[in-house]
């Protein structure tokens, strides 16, 4: 009898515990919280080594046969906005609100060198000394970057691309100049003033070209002056207006928020939108 309850207890705790969902250990062996490992890579385009901030989601492992969708984060340092985006996209998966992602935080060497393309406006010359770095920035995206996470991590298909303000006009960059580098674009506040908005003359040319993948945009902007609201509103509604196939956009002002505000919400907000259950 003392055999027979013993032996039940035992399958008792056997199904409690197989029952449980494996969890990510945050607190590691000398009792330190984690919230991402950091990886470094080589550039041969940008002759420098890159630090990647890499936040894996919860029950990943490298064993399962499953993939997860990559985000991509411009200004993607620890003390930037790598803290914000991944607590954001934690808690959007907690609420199952988007699928568990993989973040990608790349942190800035030279963000004024790497986000913007050459100017011909001097003031703009002398107010940013190591300009025009974008396409240099752009070829180790493409070409190291992405194949760096690809082979090393268990991304899919998915590829979304979060830029704010030089981080903003870098992602519209891309997406007029080399559109399949990602599917998903969030633009917040970007800075598209650059170079007397000479980047919203690529607009019809991106329009014309087809392209066979779907493409979502989500472009967003606070309070914060004239021309970065105009010019986000011209992007926005250019595209919108171009009826590209494949191609969704979706414009949010968010008038009570200003440049230092909206990252926050226009990101959880833009998460929502673009990871949006069919």
């Amino acid at each position: 009898m003392k055999s027979l309850i013993i032996l039940v207890l035992f399958l008792s705790l056997s199904l409690s515990l197989s029952g449980q969902k494996p969890q990510t250990k945050s607190i590691n062996k000398s009792g330190q919280f984690v919230l991402g490992t950091v990886e470094k890579i080589q550039s041969a385009a940008l002759h420098e080594t890159r630090k990647l901030n890499i936040y894996l989601p919860e029950g990943y492992s490298a064993d399962s046969a499953g993939t997860y969708p990559v985000i991509y984060l411009l200004d993607g340092s620890a003390n930037e906005d790598f803290i914000h985006i991944t607590g954001l996209v934690q808690f959007l998966t907690m609420i199952e609100a988007m699928p568990a992602s993989i973040v990608v935080g790349i942190a800035n060497v030279d963000r004024k060198r790497d986000f913007t393309f050459p100017t011909s406006i001097e003031n703009d010359k002398k107010d940013f000394p190591t300009t025009g770095g974008s396409a240099k920035f752009i070829t180790f995206v493409e070409k190291e970057l992405q194949p760096f996470i690809q082979k090393k991590f268990k991304a899919n298909a998915s590829k979304t691309i979060v830029g704010q303000s030089l981080g903003g006009l870098l992602a519209t960059e891309i997406l007029l100049t080399k559109p399949e580098l990602f599917n998903n674009y969030m633009i917040i506040s970007p800075s598209l003033w650059w170079d007397n908005e000479s980047l919203l003359l690529k607009v019809p040319g991106f329009l014309a070209k087809e392209t066979a993948q779907e493409t979502q945009v989500y472009v967003s902007v606070g309070t914060e002056g004239k021309q970065m609201e105009d010019d986000a509103g011209k992007l926005a509604e250019a595209l919108q207006t171009g009826q590209k196939k494949g191609l969704k956009v979706k414009f949010v002002p968010m008038p009570n928020e200003n440049h230092l505000t909206i990252l926050h919400n226009s990101a959880y907000k833009g998460f929502e939108i673009l990871f949006s259950k069919k």
